[in-house]
């Protein structure tokens, strides 16, 4: 059952975001019962092909979105990329002091303060991605002048003329707590694709630490090597 439902999905029988029929009518077309329903919707889950908000059918992904590291592309700016309809929601928006962790890796001071912002972030009006960023409070200062609901605040940043030079990228898997479950609409423990990103200007002067959840099937990220700008190949052209 979850093979054929796969081979319908990817044939676009239920559309990009489209949603399934329900288990009892997918237990009626196939002739099973409603627990064999579940365990392939399971399968299709598992496999980034649908997934479910409260209240509601599952939803069809389909194929995921690929977003690439070799440029530095915002949220909003990759999504139009992709042809997709960027949205943002504000959560939060506030100031408070940094924690050693984001002393350390903002190059803070001992008591200094940040701004730490909660988003969620939305493909075509559809919640995919929960951003937790902090800021150093030169950088927080432009950003809690902004309006509730901003699209970009990267946008922002470079009309003040910051200039995001560098970014260093760390991806993981991390189960869903409370606050990914309530604004995405998942269950707690789903297993969300993390991306923890720092980004640097052209002095290597940190800008910004966030960490990005993605509901699963939404988004896959693709990352370009080459042997001619290994530091590794270059030691080894010169013995």
């Amino acid at each position: 059952m979850a093979a054929n439902m796969r081979l319908e999905i990817e044939a676009g029988e239920f559309g990009s975001n489209g949603r399934l029929p329900s288990e009892e009518s997918l237990a009626e077309q196939y002739g099973v019962s409603r627990g064999t329903v579940r365990n392939a919707l399971a399968l299709l889950r598992a496999n980034g092909l649908v997934t479910s908000r409260r209240g509601t059918r599952r939803v069809v992904l389909g194929t995921a979105r690929t977003q690439s590291f070799q440029e530095l592309l915002s949220f909003t700016a990759w999504a139009r990329s992709q042809g997709e309809e960027p949205g943002a929601r504000t959560i939060h928006n506030r100031v408070r002091p940094a924690t050693v962790a984001e002393v350390e890796v903002l190059q803070l001071g001992a008591g200094d303060e940040i701004t730490e912002v909660l988003r969620v972030r939305l493909l075509g009006r559809v919640p995919v991605m929960l951003e937790r960023t902090v800021y150093p409070s030169r950088i927080g200062a432009a950003i809690g002048g902004l309006a509730p609901d901003p699209l970009s605040h990267t946008a922002v940043l470079d009309a003040s003329g910051v200039v995001f030079a560098d970014s260093e990228h760390t991806i993981d898997i991390v189960a869903a707590d409370p606050t990914d479950a309530h604004t995405l609409g998942c269950a707690e423990g789903t297993g969300l694709l993390r991306e923890i990103r720092r980004a640097t200007d052209p002095a290597g002067v940190p800008l910004l630490w966030s960490e990005d959840r993605f509901l699963p099937g939404t988004v896959s990220f693709t990352v370009h090597n080459s042997a001619a700008v290994s530091s590794l190949a270059r030691r080894r052209g010169r013995l």
